[in-house]
């Protein structure tokens, strides 16, 4: 299954990725699980996306939790919480 992601904001900058693609095993996928294999590439990643960041995830630009399954050709984006004034 290959889907592309998109970082933006602090992840974009932290993790030095602005967009990339990826395939993952044909086996059924969360937004949890997804972020679980990324943490795995180095302690940066994983303080980023599974540590007290509160991370969001959109699938095909809806806002999603982490229980959304993620199916082939999706496009990800995760992205830090946003606040405004």
């Amino acid at each position: 299954m290959k889907i592309k992601l998109f970082y933006f904001a602090r992840l974009k900058e932290t993790l030095k990725y602005s967009t990339e693609d990826l395939e993952l095993p044909d086996e059924s996928f969360t937004i949890l699980k997804l972020k679980a294999l990324l943490a795995k590439r180095g302690d940066v990643w994983g303080q980023m996306l599974m540590g007290k960041l509160k991370v969001r995830a959109a699938i095909n630009h809806e806002l999603v939790d982490d229980k959304a399954l993620i199916n082939d050709g999706d496009e990800v984006a995760f992205f830090p919480p946003v606040t405004g004034g």
